[in-house]
């Protein structure tokens, strides 16, 4: 026989005065209801009845424990475009490049935070992405005239406005943002999409050293950044390297007597390859590295002179230097000068080269890191209609720069070689070199 379901009332005084639970036994097992909710207020009486009828419905079976009472979570509020963007970024960060994190910290500490910090979501309507354009412009119109201005009175200004592609790009980073947001379910749409919120941009021009005017930036390039300034320029035009390629590149991943070198790391994954070196190109890196003081296997192979990694910026320096010394000289030729090209530009000049000299499409787009062989393909065919229109200055020195690209060397050039100073240590290998240059 079952036993007579007994309990008891509990009382208790709390924070928020006197509550009742009961405490009785049901279907074998110890019970505990807190008289909550309704039972705000509750008395002794009140509780000693209820106690009463929860013992008559466990011995009728037809008791049940109550449902829990449902806990609601308070309401996160809604965050600012600081708190998500921030959130996203730090989410983001190892799946990107060194130089894509610094890019993305860039477009939001420079640009969207200082306007859309204290934004909530909700608030960066596509309204306010066009008031964000034109503050932007405005910005740009204001640094300008105080160029023109300190130009006047003959001070140096080195600030600079945003152009319109670059202002776009910024737009691109915030949709990205914002299209986080919405897949979060935290915005119903992407207020920055769309080529409404975008600026009118004209196509970016590239400008790079034409193959006439590189044997000249090359010889000008000499004793520049330590010595090591035309070794580096070489690599960049001779090997299409990305500035960041040359600049990490190990002795290690140097193999002068097999005539190539490998890009270890690269920022896509055609980047990472086997590069073929020229002849040229070998024998000025086999002389740079023998004339350099760090030759241990792991040092770059364009350090500082402490061995550290170089900058960007020293190599742009360079670059300009190179370029400001060689257009003297091509005035003197009657060849047009050099634009304000960046070392980047040197990739395009390598691409022009190889098309000139016949090498496959495919196969220059392979050395180069690209996957897509569209690139070359619109160098070689510019590089082809331009060489028909050259003078007979620009000729020669355009086929002074295809003889330093060739794979073999000739064997009666008609014409200085570049660098035609260097002509007895570069143009005797066997001498200088042995078979196997080796990498100490």
């Amino acid at each position: 026989m079952a036993r007579r379901p007994i309990g008891q009332v509990l009382e208790r005084d709390g924070a928020r005065g006197t509550t009742f639970a009961l405490r009785f036994r049901a279907y074998g097992k110890r019970r505990y209801v807190t008289l909550g909710g309704d039972w705000e207020g509750c008395t002794r009486q009140r509780a000693e009845v209820e106690l009463e009828n929860v013992l008559a419905d466990v011995r009728r079976g037809i008791w049940r424990e109550p449902d829990p009472v449902p806990v609601v979570e308070e309401a996160r509020p809604e965050p600012t475009f600081h708190e998500f963007a921030s959130e996203w970024l730090e989410a983001k960060r190892p799946e990107l490049k060194p130089r894509s994190a610094d890019d993305y910290e860039w477009a939001l500490t420079h640009h969207l935070l200082p306007f859309f910090a204290g934004h909530r979501l909700s608030e960066i309507t596509r309204q306010e992405v066009d008031r964000y354009k034109a503050v932007k412009v405005r910005d740009r119109e204001r640094i300008e005239r105080a160029r023109g201005d300190a130009q006047k009175r003959g001070e140096r200004f080195d600030e600079r406005g945003l152009n319109n592609g670059t202002i776009n790009k910024t737009l691109t980073r915030l949709a990205q943002i914002l299209e986080a947001a919405v897949d979060y379910g935290l915005i119903p749409a992407n207020p920055a999409v769309g080529k409404r919120r975008r600026l009118k941009a004209e196509r970016p021009r590239r400008p790079w050293v034409e193959p006439e005017q590189l044997p000249t930036l090359l010889d000008c390039a000499t004793g520049l950044l330590g010595e090591r300034g035309r070794p580096l320029l070489t690599t960049l035009a001779g090997a299409g390297l990305r500035i960041d390629e040359a600049l990490s590149l190990e002795r290690r991943n140097v193999n002068i007597a097999r005539g190539t070198l490998t890009v270890a790391d690269a920022k896509t994954a055609a980047g990472v390859r086997v590069v073929d070196l020229t002849p040229a190109v070998r024998d000025e890196l086999a002389l740079w590295l023998d004339c350099s003081p760090h030759k241990a296997q792991r040092d770059l192979a364009f350090p500082t002179s402490t061995g550290a990694k170089d900058s960007r910026q020293n190599a742009r320096r360079t670059l300009r230097a190179a370029v400001a010394r060689a257009n003297v000289k091509l005035a003197e030729l009657g060849i047009d000068p050099i634009g304000s090209v960046s070392p980047h530009g040197l990739r395009r000049t390598y691409a022009a080269l190889r098309c000139a000299a016949g090498d496959d499409v495919a196969y220059t787009a392979a050395q180069i890191g690209h996957e897509d062989p569209a690139f070359t393909l619109r160098v070689y065919t510019q590089a082809v209609k331009r060489r028909q229109r050259l003078s007979e200055n620009e000729l020669a020195e355009f086929n002074r720069a295809l003889e330093w690209a060739q794979w073999a060397r000739p064997t009666a050039p008609e014409r200085k070689p570049i660098g035609h100073e260097r002509a007895q240590t570069l143009l005797l290998p066997a001498q200088r070199y042995p078979a196997a240059l080796p990498l100490q």
